[in-house]
Formats: C-alpha cells, sequence, structure tokens
C-alpha cells in the first residue's frame, strides 16, 4: 500500500467519482489526499504522527476527544469507580448469609477473576488504545454484530447503575435529614451534568479527589477495626475470632437456615454481589483515547479494584461497629464519605455509557449525533442523552430506596458479566491470530501473564457465574417475574442484539488470518510512547505519580 502526500497525483480510478474514489481507497490500495498540519507535521485526520505502510484508516483515524487523563487520572479512576456504595451500606448482608469465611472466600474467588479480566483488558487496550475499548475491540478482533451488542449493552449497564447511585444516595441521607430523597436526587443530576459536559480534565480531577477521600476512610476503617477488635477502646472488651465460632465461619446460611445446603447457598449469592462490587473497573479503558500515553499508563492500574454490595445507611456493618463502640462522631464521617463514593461511581458510569455511545457512534452502530464533539472534546449529545437516563432514580421515592437499588444492582452485575465475557473472548482471539502467524508475545506493547489461561478463565469464570448467578428465583416458593428478569435480561439483550444486528447487516465473523494485530503493532512500534519519567525515592515516584 503507498501513502500520497499533498502534491502526489493519485493514480485515476475510471468510473468512480472522487467521493467514491475516498470512501474506497483503502480497499483500492490508496489513500486519498492527506492534509499535513504545517506546524506539527502531524495528519489532522489521524490521532498518529506516523502511519506505516498498508494500515487500515479506521484505526488511525481522528477521535476528536481531547487527551487530558494523565497517570494519577487513570488508576484513582479505577479506584473510585470501582468502591461504590455497597461497600459501605450493606456488607452485614453477605456476612450473615455466608459467614466472614465464606464473604472472604467468595469476595477473592471474583477477584482472581477481575484480575483476569483486567489481565486481557490491559494487554487488549495497550496494543490498541481507542475510544469505546473493548466495544471497537470487538469490531476489529472478533465481529461488528459482537461490537454493536456489547456497545448497546454497555451503555444500558451504565444507564441503570447511575440511579442505582442516586438511590443509595438518597438511603444514605436518611441518616440525617427526614427532606424528601428527590431533591438530593435532583442535586445530584445536576452537578454530574456539570462534571461530564466541559473539560475531561475536570472530570479526573473531580474523581482524583473522591479517590482519595475513598482510600483515606478505607484505611481508617481497617485501623479503627483492629484496635477495636483487639480491645484497644475503653470499655470494650477484645473480640478476636468470637463470631467465627458463634454463629460460625460460615454464617446461617440462605433458605435452608442451618444447614449445609443454605450455607454453600449463602455462599454463592456472595458471588453476585462481589460483581456487583467489582463492577466498573473494566470501564476504565474507556477513557484510554482521553489518556495521555494510553500504552504506558492504562496498563498500570490493572489490580486496583475494592468490593460493594447493597443496604441501607443505619444497618452499614461500619456505622453499627462505630455506634457500638461509642465513637459518636465516626458513622457521620463513614456516611458523609460514603456520598462521595456513591456520586463518584454514578459519575464514572455516567463516563462509561457516553463513551460507549459515542463510539457505536464512530463505527455508524448509533446515531450519528452521538458522534458530535464540543469544543472541549465532550461527546456532549452523547452525555445528555446518557444523562436523561438519571432520571429513573425517581422511582426510589415510590417503590423505596433500598428495594429499587437492590433491583438495579442484579440488572447491573448480568450486564457486567457479560461484558467480562467478551472481554475474555476479545483477548482469546488476538493470541490465537498471533499463534496462527507465529507472532510472539513480546511484540505486543504490553504482555499479560499466564496468557491464554486467564482469556479462558475470564470467559468460563463469568458463563459459569452469569447463569448460576440466579439460582435462588428457582428455589421452592421464591419465584419472582423480577428476579429471574433483572438476573437474566442481559443475556438476552447480548443475545437479540447481536443475532438482530448480524442479520440485518449480515455480518461475518472475522478470520483469525485477517486479524490486524500486526496493524496494531505497527502502528505502536512507529509511535513510540515517551519513557516514564526515573523515579528515586517517595518524593520522585509521588512526582511521576501526579504528572506523567
Amino acid at each position: 500500500m503507498t501513502f500520497y502526500s499533498e502534491g502526489m497525483e493519485m493514480p485515476p480510478q475510471p468510473g468512480s467519482s472522487e467521493d467514491e474514489k475516498k470512501a474506497d481507497a483503502y480497499h483500492a490500495g490508496v489513500h486519498s489526499v492527506e492534509v499535513i498540519d504545517a506546524e506539527s507535521g502531524r495528519r489532522e485526520d489521524t490521532i498518529y504522527d506516523n502511519i506505516p505502510e498498508g494500515v487500515d484508516p479506521r484505526f488511525v483515524q481522528e477521535e476528536r476527544v481531547v487527551r487530558g487523563l494523565s497517570q494519577r487520572h487513570i488508576q484513582m479512576i479505577a479506584l473510585a469507580g470501582a468502591i461504590g456504595t455497597g461497600l459501605f451500606l450493606g456488607s452485614g448482608k453477605s456476612i450473615r448469609r455466608a459467614g466472614p469465611a465464606g464473604t472472604l472466600i467468595g469476595y477473592a474467588a471474583v477477584g482472581t477473576l477481575v484480575m483476569s479480566v483486567m489481565g486481557c483488558l490491559a494487554e487488549m487496550s495497550a496494543l490498541a488504545p481507542i475510544s469505546g475499548a473493548f466495544v471497537r475491540h470487538s469490531e476489529f478482533f472478533v465481529d461488528p454484530a459482537l461490537s454493536f451488542a456489547i456497545g448497546w449493552s454497555s451503555f444500558y449497564g451504565s444507564a441503570v447503575s447511575v440511579p442505582g447511585e442516586w438511590s443509595a444516595v438518597a438511603v444514605v441521607m436518611t441518616y440525617w435529614s427526614d427532606l424528601n430523597p428527590g431533591i438530593w436526587i435532583a442535586i445530584c443530576i445536576v452537578i454530574t451534568f456539570a462534571t461530564n459536559l466541559f473539560f475531561i480534565r475536570i472530570y479526573g480531577e473531580v474523581e482524583l479527589v473522591c479517590a482519595m477521600l475513598k482510600v483515606a476512610l478505607i484505611l481508617g476503617l481497617i485501623l479503627f477495626g483492629l484496635i477495636y477488635d483487639l480491645g484497644g477502646i475503653s470499655g470494650q472488651d477484645r473480640i478476636g475470632f468470637r463470631y467465627w465460632k458463634d454463629p460460625g465461619a460460615f454464617g446461617q446460611g440462605y433458605e435452608y437456615v442451618g444447614t449445609a445446603a443454605g450455607r454453600f447457598c449463602g455462599f454463592w449469592l456472595t458471588l453476585i454481589n462481589a460483581v456487583y462490587a467489582f463492577s466498573g473497573v473494566e470501564s476504565l479503558a474507556i477513557a484510554a483515547a482521553e489518556t495521555k500515553n494510553p500504552r504506558r499508563n492504562v496498563p498500570v492500574p490493572r489490580s486496583m479494584f475494592l468490593s460493594a454490595s447493597t443496604g441501607t445507611a443505619a444497618s452499614s456493618p461500619f456505622v453499627i461497629a462505630a455506634q457500638r463502640a461509642g465513637v459518636k462522631v465516626l458513622p457521620s464521617i463513614i456516611n458523609a464519605v460514603i456520598l462521595t463514593s456513591a456520586w463518584s461511581s454514578g459519575n464514572h458510569a455516567m463516563l462509561v455509557g457516553s463513551r460507549s455511545l459515542y463510539a457505536l457512534a464512530l463505527d455508524k452502530k448509533a446515531p450519528r449525533i452521538f458522534a458530535r464533539v464540543s469544543r472541549y472534546g465532550i461527546p456532549w449529545v452523547a452525555v445528555l442523552f446518557q444523562g436523561s437516563f438519571q432520571l429513573l432514580a425517581f422511582m426510589s421515592l415510590n417503590d423505596g430506596a433500598a428495594t429499587v437499588f437492590n433491583w438495579i444492582t442484579n440488572l447491573n452485575s448480568s450486564c457486567t458479566l457479560c461484558i467480562w465475557m467478551v472481554i475474555g473472548f476479545n483477548s482469546l482471539r488476538v493470541r490465537q491470530s498471533m499463534k496462527l502467524k507465529g507472532i510472539q508475545p513480546t511484540a505486543l506493547p504490553w504482555s499479560a501473564p499466564l496468557q491464554p489461561f486467564i482469556s479462558h478463565y475470564t470467559i468460563w469464570g463469568s458463563f459459569l457465574v452469569l447463569i448460576t448467578g440466579g439460582f435462588y428465583s428457582f428455589l421452592p416458593g421464591n419465584w419472582a417475574i423480577s428476579d429471574f428478569f433483572s438476573n437474566y435480561f442481559a443475556l438476552l439483550f447480548m443475545f437479540v442484539f447481536y443475532f438482530g444486528w448480524k442479520l440485518f447487516k449480515r455480518t461475518k465473523i472475522v478470520p483469525l488470518a485477517d486479524l490486524p494485530v500486526e496493524q496494531f503493532i505497527a502502528i505502536a512500534e512507529a509511535n513510540p510512547e515517551p519513557e516514564p519519567t526515573p523515579s528515586k525515592g517517595l518524593l520522585s515516584w509521588f512526582a511521576r505519580f501526579w504528572w506523567d
């Protein structure tokens, strides 16, 4: 393939208009005339300075978003998006059902699954740091129909998770105020619009502050828990492992209370809660196209994640512990940070949903109006559309905030599992193509360890939890259409959207031999990112973290 610059004559193509030449340029073996920026020498219609010969123009097209997120932003977005309200609001429910040991094992098991997901995603995002991440990865490495299905599924998951966070805010505010919860929901909606419609850096700085508050609270709670547990608070006995003995390390169980079957059911329920806890960590790659040096910075926070669940402010195990310990000010501090946690998680979901919609519009899988970008580099139409779903939070005014929060939790968990499966499948396909073509893993910008095992583990582990996550709906006397719908709707959604688009557009699965792995590797090699600033000592490390 040949590139042509200004002043060079392109070969004539009889029978085609100028527009048809441009549309068919790639398949005809030539590119249309390139426009070169006089100062930087960079092509205005691409995102790279150097484009290797033979690269598909779709892989280097200008996306018009601004790369305003640095390493500190992307790492803190990973933390802020993962630390949801559930960790603070209702971890006690999991502990009551599965006990401390069952909860620990359940969350650890899902934690290993998340590590695999992030390994696969970091590898893919370093190879192809494009808007939409796994949404558009599916287009190039699997099937355009899968890209359509997972893109809309990602948008739908984000659309339902934001109202869930605002419902949580309404729950937390009952700790202090009897005002109508709709007031707090409206305030959240207005502030979220304000942070998402302007510079991406404003969003990053806000998430940075929220994440720092969350981490500070978690570290403080760990310290408080140790002091309380070891009898360091005046007037309180040493607790130790008292509750591991009575009622037991594996709790009272679920449904069949006091039996081995009930304890296993209680343990298995923690898995779906843990998935909701970790949902959102995969979405930090969505912002790869808005991140400085994405091949270097996106893989860094691949293992940053914490946990969440459901409940009410009064039933938070941290609040209960503080009240029993007699530390009067601590419950209010905990609930204050819970508010920032809920708002931050909702704010993060707004970014994910709007960027997924933007990615779909770029590939003409959504109305082109959603690809419109403001002068600040923000896909503002996508943000407005995504933001309109925040109004669903007002459902909590009738149904009760905790009930709506729990229902939306399950909707989001099943959607998250579908996304994880697709991420694993994208990664597996790339590895299979590399093996077929004889490409070594060292050729990748960043290679995940334990491949292709983690790809298989991501796919089948997610599938197992997804299929069995709603088992309680099938227990005798437990059938409820709302529970069944919330647990399995995402699977039906994916099925209908995938085959619907496939039949409509007659798409085909991309053969392994045609996967553009070499092209993305060539782009990375032709456009090396600057090496990270060497860090010697704590201050030097902090400077690198803050400015790189």
